[in-house]
């Protein structure tokens, strides 16, 4: 017989060995593809020193560096940036007043339907906002927007007689929502709060369509103007395992912060000592 959890059933000793071979399978395919894309790759001779002799030059790994701090700069901007305007939208579309609820959701519904290089354009070629300031806003709008709808949801998410049991102990709304909704629901939105930034991160990316001088917009300049047998596909292998790093350095970032509230004490569990037999009363003397 097999065992069951909240969430699926346990698999049986065939399911399991389907599971193996479903496995092995997928691994074979993987490995695979990854083979021929390496022939393609030798095969058109990405890998010869011709094409990767730049990134031998300090001026190419000067390029590169400032294009990584000037991607990194416009990230911790838009980041702090949408974590602050997702905490103010959601504050208002938590309110008990209708108004601030209905500009909130207005404001939530419209950033989060446009899209992030319609807003960066507009914002840089209509307001004539400098590159990196225009970079931000229009980052900061959409990331923002969705985190609202993120903090929104995992407030929802805090069972509701934690909120109760607050006010009946006389605290006010903003008490309640700071020293016992907030902190519990953190945990839960932490996940897709990181999951956001991780956006936010590849999509300063789109700061080279404005003439940023950014992480890619550095890759573009090495590939498009050396006469180097114009390298694209070498430039594309050094930038993005540094993307693909970055952003696994978030996820790892995550996983840090949700194990230290785990083992922070006032989250701990408090042990409770096992009920003992039932005792009577005996009748006091007559």
């Amino acid at each position: 017989m097999t065992e069951s959890t909240a969430l699926y059933d346990i698999p049986g000793p065939h399911a399991r060995r389907r599971h193996r071979l479903y496995g092995l399978a997928s691994t074979v395919l993987i490995l695979a593809l990854l083979g021929w894309i390496l022939y393609l790759l030798f095969d058109s001779a990405q890998f010869t020193s011709t094409k990767w002799s730049p990134f031998l030059y300090e001026g190419i790994q000067e390029l590169l560096l400032e294009g990584l701090g000037n991607t990194l700069k416009a990230f911790a901007y838009a980041s702090v940036l949408s974590l602050v305007l997702g905490a103010l939208l959601a504050t208002g579309r938590l309110s008990e007043h209708r108004v601030p609820r209905w500009i909130s959701t207005v404001l939530v519904e419209f950033f989060r339907a446009m899209p992030v290089l319609v807003m960066i354009f507009f914002i840089f070629v209509a307001l004539k906002v400098q590159a990196l300031p225009a970079l931000v806003a229009g980052l900061t709008l959409y990331n923002g927007s969705v985190l609202a709808e993120v903090f929104r949801t995992g407030v929802h998410s805090v069972a509701r007689g934690q909120g109760e049991a607050a006010y009946a102990l006389g605290m006010r709304k903003t008490q309640v929502m700071t020293s016992v909704l907030a902190p519990q629901a953190v945990r839960a939105m932490l996940p897709a709060i990181i999951s956001q930034l991780v956006v936010a991160l590849k999509d300063t990316s789109l700061g080279f369509l404005i003439t940023y001088e950014e992480f890619l917009h550095a890759g573009k300049l090495i590939a498009s103007n050396l006469d180097y047998d114009l390298p694209f596909i070498p430039v594309v292998l050094v930038i993005s395992p540094i993307y693909i790093g970055m952003c696994m350095l978030l996820s790892w970032f995550a996983t840090w912060v949700a194990r230290r509230e785990r083992r922070d004490p006032r989250t701990k569990a408090v042990d409770v000592a096992p009920a003992g037999p039932p005792q009577t009363l005996l009748p006091g003397p007559q």
